[in-house]
């Protein structure tokens, strides 16, 4: 479990094709604190460290993840949003992320709005349901507020401390983020999904 909060950026070193996975290698100054199978979520998506090496480590990325999320589009120098898991004797800054991706976003504007920006994003209309005024939203791995809510589409405003903290600030029109909608959302539309089947 997470919460959307990014403790670090990371750098990606390289990255490597085996069968359908990917081979992700990173550098961050979090790798002397890592350790073989902690997870960790990377953009928003929790995957293991299965290897250290000096400053960098490695994550392997199945076809299930490239396919929901946009990892497999990493190249090496590209930045990554990093938070290790949370630690259930402190206060949670953010929301409750799984670091389970749903799915992938597209940024249709980014405004800058003197002091703070805001992006507009499209998202998959299967989702609309979990969207709620004012709700969270994780989004490269960042816990967001989202606002002007419709069926297909959102708005972010983003402070610039985060700007500056995550990769939101390379994010332009017409990429991509990973996105992971409210689990207590999910579980709601489910039980309303299964009452009225019953």
């Amino acid at each position: 479990m997470f919460t959307g909060i990014i403790e670090s950026l990371g750098e990606v070193v390289s990255t490597k094709k085996e069968g359908s996975n990917l081979v992700i290698s990173i550098q961050s100054n979090l790798t002397p604190e890592l350790k073989v199978d902690q997870s960790i979520a990377h953009n928003g998506v929790c995957l293991t460290v299965t290897g250290l090496q000096d400053n960098t480590y490695e994550i392997v990325a199945v076809a299930e993840t490239l396919q929901k999320s946009n990892l497999g589009q990493l190249s090496p120098g590209d930045r990554v949003n990093l938070e290790r898991a949370m630690v259930f004797n402190g206060r949670i800054d953010g929301h409750l992320v799984q670091g389970h991706v749903d799915g992938v976003g597209e940024c249709l504007s980014k405004t800058s709005q003197n002091g703070s920006w805001e992006y507009r994003f499209r998202y998959p209309a299967d989702f609309a349901a979990l969207l709620v005024e004012k709700g969270s939203i994780c989004l490269n791995g960042i816990s967001l507020t989202i606002f002007n809510v419709t069926d297909r589409e959102f708005s972010v405003a983003v402070i610039p401390y985060t700007y500056q903290h995550t990769n939101i600030s390379a994010v332009a029109p017409g990429h991509t983020v990973n996105l992971e909608f409210d689990i207590l959302g999910k579980y709601v539309a489910r039980q309303l999904a299964v009452t009225a089947k019953n």
